[in-house]
């Protein structure tokens, strides 16, 4: 018996093994004739009669149904599980891989399920790995065999995963005409909004906002927040919630962002993917840094904690630098400048020596640490250094706030001439 008989195959060919006839297999529950047409593939049985069979046929109603043993689904089973745990911990590559040898095992087809679980997880480590147009095209695969008529959710989620990814190529473009057409067509429906919608407005905001289209995220919020009320879905209103943080902070309004990004994080709950937790504990103590200054030491330990449950589950490095970096920061708004510069070191071994935003923002924190412990020539080597990453890094978000906070340390440890072409190229980022 293999994956390439039939169902109704299997099943005689188990029977003659066993040595009995139709009648004695359908007997008391089943018609002799009825076992018959499902032999002849004349009738598919309910998943309710293939475990019935399979008990009597003394093997499991996976394996009628998909010719593949025990033995052979146990060890894709556990190269699955393997896989998801590598990619909930941060190691990306470890997790493609896997996913990959799952993908190329022929064995894999005849588990439709097991096998839409191995291609999402695929295309998630990918795009964890930043192999973007390859995670892209792993991803417009699941969309093509899904309908967000009949498997709404899921159309979805690998919707929001691809606009994601096209964010992160810095295509916004693409990104928002995905996301909107998506959105435009799930919301067309009538009734309330499912969780995963609101997810993808979240999403449409994000991609809102790295554009700077300030006007379409606060609309959109709205309607997030007026869905996510009605529903009175958690998952839905800590989604709302935390957009409508995101909107007011890029707004300057850091005393709302700091009140929804509280409701948010009360919302998530403990019961939550702890690294959820975790990520949205280190975004709401750098929010009460902005907006509550006199509550430092308040944001100083749920960054602690945020960075403890990080490290205990796994995070990748770059989380767990920016946590680092965040609490850097934290000291430094308590008067702890030996501890911020321990802080801000900690995030740069983590990160080496890639130009990318977060290596940026822990040079910045470690220069001003430095320059608060009466150590202007180091703090000025480190801004150079911040200066340096901040142009290999491209105009971006990211980048002009890096710009901001690297203009405001000039005035004290660098020339006019470098704090003005700090400004400027702060501004341009941020397309001004």
């Amino acid at each position: 018996m293999d994956s390439h008989q039939s169902l109704g195959q299997r099943i005689r060919w188990a029977r003659m093994r066993k040595g009995l006839s139709q009648a004695q297999l359908a007997l008391p529950e089943l018609s002799d004739s009825y076992v018959s047409l499902i032999e002849s593939g004349k009738r598919t049985p309910t998943p309710d009669v293939v475990r019935l069979l399979a008990r009597k046929l003394g093997c499991s109603a996976s394996y009628l149904s998909s010719g593949i043993d025990e033995a052979t689904q146990d060890r894709l089973q556990t190269t699955l599980d393997r896989a998801e745990t590598a990619l909930r911990n941060g190691r990306a590559g470890e997790a493609r891989d896997r996913f990959a040898e799952l993908l190329a095992d022929p064995a894999l087809a005849a588990l439709p399920e097991s096998a839409r679980q191995a291609r999402w997880g695929h295309a998630l480590a990918l795009e964890a790995a930043g192999a973007l147009d390859e995670a892209l095209r792993e991803l417009a695969a699941l969309g093509s065999d899904l309908s967000p008529e009949y498997d709404t959710d899921e159309w979805i989620r690998v919707n929001v995963a691809a606009a994601r990814c096209h964010r992160e190529k810095g295509d916004l473009a693409e990104s928002a005409a995905l996301a909107e057409r998506a959105f435009a067509r799930v919301t067309a429906k009538e009734g309330p909004w499912s969780d995963e919608t609101v997810k993808l407005g979240g999403t449409l905001v994000g991609v809102y906002l790295e554009r700077g289209d300030l006007v379409s995220a606060r609309q959109l919020t709205d309607r997030l927040l007026d869905q996510a009320e009605a529903t009175g879905s958690p998952a839905a209103r800590m989604a709302a919630y935390w957009e409508t943080a995101l909107v007011a902070k890029h707004q300057g309004d850091f005393d709302t962002a700091a009140t929804y990004g509280e409701r948010a994080l009360s919302l998530l709950g403990e019961a939550a993917d702890l690294r959820d937790v975790s990520r949205l504990r280190r975004e709401y103590a750098t929010l009460m840094l902005l907006a509550r200054p006199q509550d430092a030491r308040r944001a100083r330990d749920e960054l602690e904690r945020a960075l403890h449950e990080l490290t205990a589950t796994g995070a990748a490095d770059l989380d767990v630098a920016w946590c680092l970096t965040e609490l850097a920061r934290a000291e430094l708004a308590t008067g702890e400048a030996q501890r911020a510069a321990d802080r801000a070191n900690e995030a740069l071994e983590l990160l080496g020596n890639d130009a990318r935003p977060a290596t940026a923002g822990a040079l910045i924190a470690l220069a001003e640490a430095t320059l608060r412990l009466g150590r202007p020539d180091e703090a000025a080597a480190t801004l150079e250094r911040a200066m340096t990453c901040l142009r290999e890094i491209g105009p971006s978000r990211e980048a002009a706030q890096g710009w901001f906070r690297l203009a405001e340390l000039l005035s004290d440890a660098g020339s006019p001439q470098q704090r003005a072409d700090a400004y400027r190229r702060a501004l341009a980022c941020a397309g001004l």
